[in-house]
């Protein structure tokens, strides 16, 4: 009888290793590994946590498995774990408990359209793209948006959320990070798993706040490639696009960049003067002080409260004179070569520090010579002077970086085009 119990072991143990054999690492830890084995009646039985995993490994790895116990003559059965049979303790066993995410906050956009988005024509398409998304299942997920702070990416999430009709799960990456530890303090990280994938559409904004959690980011990754298997669609934003993003390991940027990627660009004059009239400033105003307040979305509406709120409890009307002293700390001076190359570094997505910093990785290079033709195009600065504002540069590196930029935008348009976009927000 023993050598029967031993015997029957073996075999699981190889029914296990030949499972393994067939996929990769992640997907077998995450849902293979977590099952009870077992053998009744000449079938292989597959015991899951709950209904969802059971569901979820049926779909997807079910080929798989009959594949692997038909080698060894046996059927296939995916069960459940019933509250009537005592199971082994398990770790983060969620039979015993449930998940539910902490502090959920509720979106505030208009839930009506995306209008709230004041759209110009470089993120027409992108827009496009999110009211395709929140239809219905698309063919480009994951959807990728990046770009600078206040240029609409968490408006254009909740207007995502909004419109879609099936179940939506949004977190910040903040909150993914809190809520992933937690399940894992509290052993529920399984019904954590099962709450992100049951979803029709799962949002993840600021992505880049997951930068240099080992264990949080192979959990996301896994994720995202579970959904994208099961047809689900994914979005997902960031200050900067997948190849920039620091903290995470070439796979995971792979990952990242592997659906539709789309930039938004930070708001024009034109869009800021429609924010502005919007929030109720009268339009000569508003031209005026779109024209003077940085292209953040985050400023504008801030700007467009104060002059609403001193308007109701001052009751008077704004005039510009008042306007010009209210708003002194926010409306914009001359632009200062500091403060040109900030601003780049904004639409660059990398860091003023790592600029003016000793780093040497390629898109921080090139980041640093776009900076450098910018400012040549935009200014009268000597390339001395340039070389001072960019981390105390000698001139032969600006002369070499300026030769290089010239020569690649010959042929990469789309580098040339940022390059004269950048020119115009600095002169």
């Amino acid at each position: 009888m023993q050598t029967a119990a031993m015997k029957t072991m073996t075999n699981l143990d190889q029914i296990r290793g030949a499972i393994a054999a067939k996929m990769d690492s992640a997907t077998f830890t995450a849902w293979i590994s977590p099952l009870q084995f077992d053998v009744c009646d000449n079938v292989l039985v597959l015991t899951a946590q709950n209904q969802f995993s059971a569901d979820f490994i049926g779909s997807v790895h079910k080929k798989v498995l009959m594949d692997v116990a038909a080698q060894f003559g046996l059927g296939l059965e995916i069960a459940v774990r019933g509250a009537a049979v005592a199971p082994a303790p398990v770790a983060n066993d969620n039979a015993l408990q449930s998940y539910s995410p902490a502090g959920a906050t509720a979106s505030t956009t208009d839930v009506h359209a995306f209008d709230s988005f004041v759209c110009c024509d470089e993120n027409s398409f992108v827009l496009s793209a999110c009211k395709k998304i929140a239809a219905g299942v698309v063919s480009f997920s994951p959807l990728f948006i990046y770009g600078p702070a206040g240029c609409g990416k968490t408006l254009l999430a909740d207007c995502i959320e909004n419109a879609t009709a099936g179940r939506v799960v949004k977190m910040s990456g903040g909150q993914f990070v809190s809520e992933f530890a937690r399940s894992l303090h509290d052993r529920t990280v399984f019904a954590f798993k099962d709450f992100c994938r049951n979803c029709d559409t799962f949002i993840l904004d600021d992505v880049q706040q997951l930068s240099g959690k080992r264990a949080t980011c192979e959990e996301f990754a896994q994720l995202v490639m579970d959904l994208r298997v099961a047809g689900k669609n994914v979005v997902l934003t960031a200050n900067a696009a997948p190849g920039n993003l620091t903290g995470f390991d070439r796979r995971v940027q792979s990952l990242l960049a592997s659906g539709l990627v789309a930039d938004v660009v930070a708001p024009n004059n034109h869009v800021k003067r429609v924010m502005l009239m919007r929030a109720g400033v009268a339009g000569e105003m508003a031209d005026a002080i779109a024209a003077r307040i940085a292209g953040d979305g985050h400023l504008v509406a801030g700007v467009a409260m104060k002059i609403k709120t001193y308007s109701e409890l001052m009751g008077e009307t704004v005039t510009m004179d008042v306007a010009t002293r209210l708003l002194a700390d926010t409306l914009q001076k001359s632009k200062t070569p500091i403060a040109m190359v900030r601003h780049m570094c904004e639409k660059l997505g990398v860091s003023y520090d790592a600029v003016c910093g000793r780093g040497r990785s390629r898109a921080l290079v090139l980041a640093r010579q776009i900076m450098m033709v910018v400012l040549k195009n935009a200014t009268n600065m000597s390339l001395t002077e340039i070389g001072c504002v960019c981390g105390d540069r000698d001139h032969a590196t600006v002369v070499y970086a300026i030769s290089q930029i010239e020569k690649l935008q010959k042929t990469d348009l789309v580098l040339a085009a940022q390059i004269n976009q950048l020119v115009a927000d600095c002169k």
